[in-house]
Parts: C-alpha cells; sequence; structure tokens
C-alpha cells in the first residue's frame, strides 16, 4: 500500500514546473536536447494553462 500512495504523490510534479520555468542553474550541465525538451514543455504548459482559462470563460458566459 505504501507503494501506491508514493506513486500518487504530485509534489515532483510541481517541481519540475518550477525547474522548467526558472533561470538554468550553471552548475548542472545542460545539453541541447534538454534544453529543446524544457522549451517544448514551456510552450504545452502554457497552451494547457490558456485552454483551461478558456474553457472556464466559455463555461461562465453560458
Amino acid at each position: 500500500m505504501n507503494r501506491f500512495v508514493d506513486y500518487l504523490k504530485i509534489g515532483p510534479v510541481f517541481a519540475y514546473f518550477l525547474r522548467v520555468f526558472r533561470k538554468p542553474d550553471p552548475n548542472h550541465p545542460t545539453s541541447v536536447n534538454l534544453r529543446m525538451m524544457h522549451g517544448i514543455n514551456r510552450i504545452s504548459i502554457l497552451m494547457f494553462l490558456m485552454a483551461i482559462i478558456v474553457y472556464t470563460v466559455r463555461h461562465c458566459v453560458r
């Protein structure tokens, strides 16, 4: 049961969001692939949040 509870923890998800939108840490090595991945993730997160806002506004207006 402990493994299942650990599986449902969402703290690392929020930590990833903070890491994606933060300035890069000069102490950690980066590569082009990692920067591209974080860039694409930024775009997808922002598009998702915009969609949530649009759907919420449409729902409230009706």
